[in-house]
């Protein structure tokens, strides 16, 4: 993967096709963990925290002569501060965009207010909607399938699909599916490209990942990490430099840890998915500092591609 642009694909347009699919649902439905099978790699990071993912991230995959560019918007969810404002409407755009919407809902939790919310909402769109239940290996085959029927007599989706995200179940229909839905055209990425997410915001991601898979319910959900310094060394190995930032002193002191133990704990777990992703040897350096009030900060939403909401 490279940060550099893209160079022209070598397919020709009469023999393909490409379009855009929204995965879009509640916080905690799967999407992420769905994108990355899709794609067959890491692209998008995997959290228990609600509300992980924060921008539109875009996963590539191919299928037969088709290429299908897949947007992992933001959880919906009711929107509170600022920032989960902006991540909503991050959402909504991407789904609106898009040539197919695939409705992603964890197949437990069934119809909660948050797909309810989405569900009155979904008819505003007209690209072609897809329903998908995931985590269909912990519910019952009766509650799955009373589930689905409920879903279709609500709103008339062109196909249903029931998938295991996380063990890859279903998924390659799925993903057949949605290649017969986009429309004729080139490919907008090479052949070998998994994401137009350049590789130091990946790299970001990926560290934000084990921060708050190492202190779940330590850590508060606005914490955030940047990647300072990318820079390739002669022996081709690359050094990488981020900055954690948190909103108070007290927390700088949770993410170092005693002697420093869990900031490595941390920044050993994130250098192991950056070198599979970049494909070189990574020296990763980790710095925690304090950043109050980031959530306010318009700088800060511009580096995520979120739009600053006002007011």
């Amino acid at each position: 993967m490279s940060e550099e642009t893209a160079t022209a694909p070598t397919a020709t347009p009469n023999e393909t096709c490409c379009g855009f699919v929204a995965l879009i649902g509640a916080p905690n439905a799967g999407k992420s963990t769905l994108l990355n099978q899709l794609v067959g790699a890491k692209v998008s990071i995997v959290s228990r925290k609600v509300q992980t993912t924060r921008s539109l991230v875009r996963g590539i995959a191919l299928e037969g002569s088709c290429q299908i560019v897949f947007v992992d918007t933001p959880g919906i969810f009711a929107p509170k501060r600022r920032l989960d404002r902006a991540m909503v409407t991050s959402a909504w755009g991407g789904a609106g965009d898009a040539d197919a919407v695939a409705l992603l809902i964890d197949a437990r939790k069934g119809v909660d207010d948050e797909v309810e919310a989405i569900l009155a909402r979904l008819p505003q769109l007209r690209a072609p909607k897809i329903l998908v239940l995931n985590k269909i290996d912990l519910i019952e085959h009766e509650r799955l399938l009373g589930l689905a029927a409920d879903l279709n007599a609500r709103l008339a989706f062109a196909e249903t699909f029931m998938i295991s995200a996380l063990k890859g179940h279903g998924v390659a229909k799925f993903r057949e599916k949605l290649a017969s839905l986009m429309p004729p055209g080139p490919w907008l990425y090479p052949e070998d490209q998994i994401s137009d997410a350049p590789l130091r915001a990946l790299a970001a991601e990926i560290t934000r990942e084990k921060l708050f898979e190492r202190l779940h319910d330590e850590l508060p959900y606005q914490s955030t990490v940047e990647t300072e310094l990318w820079k390739d060394q002669p022996d081709g190995s690359a050094r990488v430099e981020q900055t954690i930032y948190v909103t108070r002193e007290g927390q700088k002191k949770i993410v170092i840890g005693e002697g420093g133990k869990t900031i490595k704990s941390i920044g050993s777990a994130a250098r192991k998915e950056i070198m599979e992703a970049a494909e070189q040897k990574v020296h990763l350096f980790l710095f925690v500092k304090v950043r109050e009030n980031w959530g306010d900060d318009p700088e800060r939403y511009r580096e995520m591609g979120l739009e600053f909401p006002k007011g």
